[in-house]
């Protein structure tokens, strides 16, 4: 039998409990370490990403759109949800040229760019997790990987590697901001 100190993840679980219990109700809102994030967890290429969890507005699967004349080819076009336009990017069309292939777990992530609705086409959403700052190591990708312009850090979980999908760089990235196709 083997040690059970020695499996990672019971390791983490340990962690887990003992930030549990250092905790006191008013202390801190339930926010936990100064460091902690909680993000979307979500796949692209199979890589998985985590956006901290203040920038998505909400997860949505695709609704129908319309396609918006002279916009570049990853806009997919604008959609009504709840009385709001919405511009939907597919994300992996506007990183890699590539389109991304509709399944039922296709999802938009929205957020907000310049007070205008935006919902980021992505292969799937897997739940949310949360992460220390702290436990941050460089991106580590090539740099001619399609996601090396919006990522910022990875985190290392057990076998799990998450990279942090930085919103902000991609909302100022100047080919993301100028969707009209060029004549």
């Amino acid at each position: 039998m083997t040690d059970p100190g020695s499996n990672a993840a019971f390791r983490k679980l340990l962690e887990y409990e003992k930030r549990a219990a250092r905790y006191s109700p008013g202390s801190g809102g339930g926010s936990g370490s100064s460091d902690e994030w909680s993000g979307v967890v979500f796949a692209i290429e199979g890589t998985r990403l985590a956006c901290n969890i203040n920038r998505i507005g909400e997860i949505l699967p695709c609704p129908p759109s319309t396609p918006v004349p002279g916009a570049k080819r990853w806009i997919i076009g604008l959609a009504n949800v709840r009385g709001e336009l919405l511009t939907i990017v597919d994300l992996k069309d506007f990183l890699s040229g590539v389109k991304t292939t509709m399944t039922t777990e296709t999802r938009l992530l929205t957020a907000t760019l310049n007070k205008a609705p935006i919902g980021l086409l992505v292969d799937e959403v897997i739940g949310q997790r949360h992460f220390l700052d702290s436990e941050a190591l460089e991106a580590g990708l090539d740099d001619d990987s399609l996601l090396s312009s919006v990522v910022s850090h990875r985190y290392d979980l057990g076998s799990e590697t998450w990279h942090e999908f930085d919103i902000e760089r991609l909302f100022s990235n100047p080919d993301f901001l100028n969707g009209a196709e060029e004549h």
